[in-house]
């Protein structure tokens, strides 16, 4: 974890090497154990960062990893990424890793103060967008680590835009087991031989048979239950030796709990590492969250096949500042839900606002005279009042479904015309130069195949403007397609079509023969497949239900029918200046 002043990770380059903080364990490597005891261990508390995020429940930033398990405990190795401006930031959406997990999109801006000066920057889990970040960064999409060899933190400023997976313990448990020889296993799994952890954890994890049993089980046994506590006297370097002490003294911190739960994950033969970062800090104003050295923390990662790395936090919740909890890692220590006063706040997941029924009131009886007891009236007025309710509510859902159903309408009417005919034949009687092209029969097909192009194209530009891609109308159709593949960052079969759709749209324009015989529409809804995979969820949903395309030529629609009305409205005014009566009636003598 990060010192106040200086920071120990800012030494932690791409070599792995750092000099003068004193806690290098002796290899090369830095012990971010041994920073972390430093943080959590001082006597003030400093501001180190501000985050506002739309997630209504936030979990912990991270910067690093440790996901090397020896004789000599863990430790981290260098990271390895790809420049920020050289490369996307992987999106596992689009990942095998990922296939089984849902996303959900989450934007946050992050401001770092001159206390924390590292060059590893804390980021929310799967990132897809990172920007205003001075200085120069690459990303490692394994870790999910973004460093500098350069660059610092300190007084950054810069937003992020990431993914929030979702999980529930029901689809982790159709988790399969990776296979022995597969390189994730191999890489995570390794630990040294130990008696007592394996003892543990075969007793553990009998009668389990898929991976997330097998972690919850290791999980719920870091429990008051089990014996386990809190405590910052204990001092570790996250050596083998003392991660075996924790788990018989049974007393520790965050940097053991973590550990050791990753060490007899491995044992269990699941991946497992240590991740590093903040705990979500304290709420200033809804969604901001302050975080200082209080927060620092460290928890664990497990893989789970399919769904890739799943947090587990191990420590005790009520002992750690800006903790958080999951469904499938929830609090094991909680053991019945208390119950909701004036003075106590709701359990979560339970409405605050659940009022008792009314013989629960004491200072109200049953007298007879309710409405409920005279008679059914009451009922069936609530009866009307729901039903007006729910027509208002049914038309108003229609009238917010009207955009997207013109939309939808419109796509279909453009797909109509999309397969062109076989290619004209050429009029080889006609004069010119031999083999010139001189002769070209213009017939309903290659006007038709125009046709086409167009419409194909003007629903490309359309769904660009639904994903918030800018149109340039000074760009040629093919520069346009290739802007599009930029910024939107479409890969293999996306970009391959948006450049069909740009050749076509071009030579329907210039060409004497269009593109014939082309599938377009497939083309079309491969791009916007593209698009769609590479946008956030707000982008997505508004280009489903509200699209600018149509909400933006109903505008100019109106605006035109507002500049027809003041025309028509000028010459009406016009017209009632010149007239005069004593021409009808000269006309009627």
């Amino acid at each position: 974890m990060p010192t106040v002043s200086g920071g120990l990770l800012s030494q932690l380059t791409q070599s792995g090497t750092g000099v003068g903080s004193g806690a290098g364990k002796g290899n090369g490597k830095i012990n971010l154990f041994a920073s972390l005891s430093g943080q959590l261990t001082q006597n003030s508390t400093v501001n180190l960062l501000k985050v506002t995020t739309n997630e209504k429940n936030p979990f912990y930033l991270r910067f690093g990893v440790a996901d090397q398990l020896t004789d000599e405990g863990f430790s981290n190795q260098a990271p390895n990424g790809t420049v920020l401006n050289r490369g996307s930031l992987p999106d596992p959406r689009r990942e095998s890793t990922t296939s089984q997990t849902t996303f959900q999109g989450y934007h946050a801006e992050i401001e770092v103060t001159d206390s924390l000066r590292q060059n590893m920057a804390p980021l929310y889990s799967n990132p897809v967008g990172i920007s205003d970040l001075a200085g120069s960064w690459a990303y490692d999409g394994n870790q999910q680590v973004l460093y500098s060899n350069r660059s610092t933190t300190s007084k950054q400023k810069y937003s992020i835009d990431y993914l929030r997976a979702q999980y529930t313990p029901a689809e982790l448990r159709t988790a399969v087991s990776l296979g022995r020889d597969d390189p994730i296993r191999r890489a995570y799994t390794a630990v040294p031989t130990n008696a007592y952890v394996s003892q543990q954890v075969t007793k553990l994890t009998d009668g389990k048979t898929n991976d997330y049993d097998k972690v919850r089980a290791i999980y719920d046994s870091f429990s008051k239950k089990y014996g386990f506590t809190y405590s910052l006297a204990t001092q570790s370097t996250g050596e083998l030796s003392e991660i075996e002490a924790f788990l018989k003294n049974k007393v520790g911190y965050c940097q053991q709990y973590a550990a050791a739960m990753a060490w007899m994950v491995r044992a269990a033969g699941i991946p497992a590492r240590v991740a590093f970062g903040f705990t979500r800090g304290t709420a200033e104003d809804g969604d901001t969250y302050v975080i200082t050295n209080r927060n620092a923390h460290a928890w664990t990662e497990v893989y789970l096949q399919g769904f890739g790395w799943v947090p587990f936090d191990a420590t005790p919740s009520a002992d750690v500042v800006g903790a958080s909890r999951s469904d499938w890692a929830p609090d094991v220590d909680r053991t019945a839900a208390p119950t909701a006063t004036a003075t106590t706040a709701p359990v979560p997941g339970v409405s605050g606002s659940t009022s008792a029924a009314p013989n629960q009131r004491p200072d109200k009886s049953d007298d007879g005279t309710s409405a409920t007891a005279v008679g059914g009236a009451s009922t069936d007025q609530n009866n009307w009042t729901g039903l007006l309710i729910f027509g208002l509510f049914a038309t108003l859902i229609a009238l917010l479904l009207v955009p997207a159903l013109r939309r939808v309408l419109l796509r279909r009417q453009r797909h109509t015309a999309t397969v062109g005919p076989p290619p004209a034949v050429i009029d080889p009687s006609a004069p010119g130069p031999a083999g010139a092209v001189t002769g070209i029969t213009v017939t309903t097909e290659t006007a038709q195949a125009r046709e086409d192009a167009h419409a194909a194209w003007d629903e490309l530009i359309d769904t660009m403007v639904d994903f918030q891609i800018t149109v340039d109308p000074t760009e040629t159709p093919r520069l346009t397609a290739q802007r599009l593949i930029r910024e939107a960052v479409l890969t293999e079969q996306p970009a391959t079509a948006a450049e069909l759709l740009g050749t076509a749209e071009e030579r329907a324009r210039y060409a004497r023969q269009p593109m014939q015989g082309t599938e377009l529409t497939s083309a079309l809804r491969q791009v916007r497949s593209g698009l769609s995979r590479s946008a956030n969820t707000r982008v997505r949903l508004r280009a489903a239900l509200f699209p600018p395309s149509i909400l933006l030529s109903w505008r100019l629609a109106l605006a035109e029918a507002g500049t027809r009305s003041v025309e028509l409205s000028g010459s009406f005014g016009e017209w009632v200046t010149r007239f005069n009566p004593r021409r009808l009636i000269n006309r009627a003598r």
